[in-house]
């Protein structure tokens, strides 16, 4: 299943509301760096990428657009790693891994690109969400991130925006006026844990795959509601603590959470053991960046093994950076560029079938309690 050229013009005009200043839109694509680590989903996903330039340079009049440009680079590693100083500025198919894109296109910075462009399309590999949250604030643009985007999401472009976005701003302004938020699961269906997350100084935000004001980037497809735990940075502890659980290629990891932080991993898996040794070497992977709350499933869509669309169907939560989102974690709190990341858990039976999220109760300053999700089920809508 693919976009109709008239869709795709349709997709950008509704994507991206237009301003008088817009004049040029970039499709942003990685490209690995090693062959080995290539795969079938990323092939297409570029080939998808140049189809999409091609077609709207040949339709650009109708966005109406002054140009159209294919940028390419060299992939990042990890999701959400900030962006390489250069990419390449391609007119051809894109090449096989990143050693041939001198050869392929024209190098050009990505402050230059940042500075000329006001609209992006990022179908990546690796989330580029949070370089260009902070792109787009500094520079004006705004940028649709698709990492992971597959021709298997195209239904989720064509559903009715206008009530996702009603139930995600409801979901918004309870976040904002929350200031804590209890979550309990249910493990194996026996097994109880919960945690309490500290939403006190934060405001949420609302995704809902449009994006009508300047200097903003999202993700496309979209319909979450989210919000990053307050992480201590003004002085005074995090109230974040609990128990975790996170199903993880069929076994059941129990993360300590001390003061918004993973402090210790139970288990004796090769998973327990590998996410022991990945908070070892990266503390800041253990932050709690994100409490999500996704609406799509109520829309008839099902999960695709991708995050960019499997997030929107329900609760996640996530580890890692948060200063995209106007948290306190950044690049510069992990060891590397490569090392950044920003890691979704998706809490929904094809995702996690061990692990059931039971209940979620938001908790306000004036004493009320309002519980918004049963059983993965909201109750508010």
């Amino acid at each position: 299943m693919i976009l109709a050229p008239e869709e795709l013009v349709a997709l950008v005009r509704s994507v991206f509301p237009r301003f008088e200043t817009d004049r040029a839109l970039a499709i942003l694509v990685d490209v690995p760096r090693d062959a080995q680590k290539d795969n079938p989903d990323w092939k297409e996903r570029r080939r998808l990428a140049y189809e999409w330039y091609a077609l709207l340079q040949a339709r650009k009049q109708e966005v109406p657009l002054a140009e159209v440009k294919l940028l390419a680079y060299a992939d990042v590693g990890s999701n959400n790693a900030d962006l390489p100083e250069d990419g390449f500025l391609l007119d051809g198919p894109l090449p096989e891994i990143a050693a041939e894109l001198e050869r392929a296109g024209k190098r050009v910075s990505f402050e230059k690109v940042f500075s000329a462009t006001q609209l992006f399309l990022a179908p990546t590999e690796f989330s580029t969400t949070a370089p260009l949250k902070v792109a787009a604030r500094r520079f004006g643009f705004r940028a649709a991130t698709m990492p992971g985007f597959a021709a298997s999401m195209i239904p989720a472009l064509r559903i009715d925006y206008g009530e996702v976005a009603r139930r995600v701003d409801a979901l918004k302004t309870r976040l904002d006026q929350a200031d804590h938020a209890d979550v309990s699961f249910m493990v194996d269906g026996k097994s109880e844990y919960a945690i309490h997350f500290d939403l006190r100084h934060r405001a949420a935000h609302a995704s809902s795959g449009r994006f009508p004001e300047l200097g903003t980037a999202g993700n496309l497809p979209s319909g979450e509601a989210y919000i990053v735990p307050y992480e201590g940075e003004a002085g005074e502890e995090s109230r974040t603590e609990g128990i975790l659980p996170v199903e993880i290629d069929g076994e059941v990891v129990l993360f300590t959470i001390h003061a918004n932080r993973a402090v210790e991993v139970a288990g004796a898996g090769p998973q327990a053991n590998a996410e022991r040794a990945h908070l070892l070497a990266e503390p800041a992977y253990g932050n709690l960046a994100e409490l999500g709350f996704g609406v799509l499933a109520d829309f008839g869509l099902e999960p695709i093994g991708e995050i960019l669309l499997d997030e929107k169907l329900g609760l996640h939560i996530a580890f890692g950076r948060s200063d995209h989102f106007g948290g306190a974690v950044g690049p510069g709190d992990f060891s590397s560029a490569a090392a950044v990341i920003h890691l979704d858990r998706i809490y929904i039976p094809q995702a996690q079938p061990r692990v059931a999220g039971r209940e979620v109760t938001l908790g306000y300053s004036d004493g009320r309690s309002e519980t918004i999700m049963v059983n993965g089920a909201y109750t508010i809508f």
